[in-house]
């Protein structure tokens, strides 16, 4: 083992151990967990994080910027591993991303919408998206109003080379942890609102609720959220 993949020696009971607490969640809210999955969030970690992931038998990692995840999906050998982006996309990138993520979580205007479905047509594939909402009216978070977001999803829908899997958001911060937390039930809970008002009105499934971390992932399940981003919890502070 080398010594970066030492670093990762505990990933496995670290993965344990949010599986435990998703498993948790779900009982409460009377769900199953195998509804939930588990996106390791691998940013500012080097590719062995990704060979970790893979190695526990992960589908996907999520990163949050372009370039770092397009050059160490090139250093990565787990070629199985799906990529996904779920950091803030900006339209001079939506071209690399489309080439090298497998799913953009990150897409908040119509802008990015062209710009994505122009790219994945010129290179011959379907690209899954999900729609970035600000469900929690956060004005430090990136994502489309809940207002709009009906007019995006039409619009989403509109391009042929793009695939709308569902919804994703971020919580707001509170002051406090108590706070924190009330934001954080209020966000998801809108989201999950929106997501079914959005089913409804426009006759699409949008099965995927990307939402919860490794602080308030409990909130994001008991809400309905089919895709929580983990990364502290997993792979502990940046890696040096």
């Amino acid at each position: 083992m080398s010594a970066l993949s030492d670093l990762y020696a505990d990933f496995p009971a670290r993965l344990s151990a949010v599986r435990d607490r998703v498993a948790a969640a779900c009982h409460a809210a009377g769900r199953d967990p195998a509804t939930v999955e588990i996106l390791a969030v691998t940013k500012t970690h080097p590719p062995a994080a990704a060979e970790a992931v893979a190695r526990a038998g992960l589908r996907a990692v999520g990163e949050n910027r372009v370039q770092e995840g397009v050059a160490k999906r090139a250093g990565c050998a787990a070629p199985a591993l799906a990529w996904e982006l779920i950091g803030h996309l900006q339209s001079n990138k939506a071209a690399l991303a489309a080439a090298h993520f497998d799913r953009v979580q990150s897409v908040d205007s119509d802008k990015l919408l062209q710009l994505l479905g122009r790219a994945a047509a010129a290179q011959g594939k379907l690209l899954p998206i999900l729609l970035q909402i600000n469900a929690g009216d956060d004005p430090a978070k990136f994502g489309a109003d809940l207002a709009d977001a009906p007019r995006l999803l039409e619009t989403a829908l509109a391009q042929k080379n793009l695939r709308v899997d569902g919804l994703m958001t971020i919580a707001p911060l509170g002051p406090s942890p108590a706070e924190t937390a009330m934001h954080a039930a209020r966000t998801f809970a809108n989201l999950r609102n929106l997501r079914d008002d959005l089913a409804a009105r426009l006759g699409v499934p949008l099965h995927g609720l990307s939402m919860g971390m490794s602080g308030d992932l409990e909130a994001a399940i008991a809400a309905g959220s089919t895709l929580v981003r983990i990364g502290t919890a997993l792979f502990g502070g940046r890696a040096s």
